[in-house]
C-alpha cells in the first residue's frame, strides 16, 4: 500500500551524529541563507537533536527547502 510513502518519515529514536536520545520531531518554519539572500521554508517537518543540534531531513523535507530556495528557483527559470 501506499502507508509507507505517506508517512515516509522514519520517528528516530537515537541521534545518528551524537547517539543522544534527546531527539524529537519537530514542525517549524526554517530560514536558510544562499548567496547572501535569506529566504524561510514554512512548515518543515525533521528531526532535531537537543543535545547536539543535528538537524535530519526526510527526502519530502529536503524538496520543499529545495522548492523555496533561490538556488533551485532561479535554475528552473531559465
Amino acid at each position: 500500500g501506499q502507508t509507507g510513502r505517506r508517512n515516509a518519515m522514519v520517528n528516530l529514536k537515537i541521534c545518528p551524529t551524537c547517539g543522544s536520545d534527546q531527539i524529537r520531531r519537530v514542525r517549524r518554519t526554517i530560514t536558510r541563507t544562499f548567496k547572501g539572500k535569506t529566504y524561510k521554508v514554512p512548515g518543515v517537518e525533521f528531526h532535531e537533536c537537543r543535545k547536539c543540534s543535528e538537524e535530519i531531513f526526510s527526502p519530502e523535507a529536503v524538496r520543499k527547502i529545495q522548492s523555496h530556495s533561490p538556488a533551485f528557483v532561479s535554475s528552473n527559470a531559465s
